[in-house]
């Protein structure tokens, strides 16, 4: 993948989320849900934003985080969602 792909797809991310006080991850901002690579919806999850990969954390809902990790390299297309205003 070419930097400067994914450097558009670092803006994107940034784009679709808010800083997280005290960390280096970002939060889906409110209003807001993501789908990448076509596949399932976040809405209210937290994203870390490397070179290496990205990764989404969720509540699972029984009080555990869940992971999901995704190859910056292998990211084909990114969708957001929102209300319209």
């Amino acid at each position: 993948m070419a930097e400067g792909s994914m450097q558009a797809w670092e803006k994107v991310l940034e784009y679709a989320s808010v800083p997280l006080h005290g960390t280096m991850s970002r939060k889906i901002r409110k209003g807001v849900r993501l789908q990448i690579n076509e596949g399932k919806i976040y809405e209210e999850a937290v994203l870390f934003i490397s070179d290496l990969f990205l990764r989404v954390t969720e509540d699972s809902g029984d009080g555990s985080a869940v992971n999901t990790y995704y190859d910056m390299k292998t990211v084909a297309s990114i969708r957001t969602y929102s209300s319209k205003e």
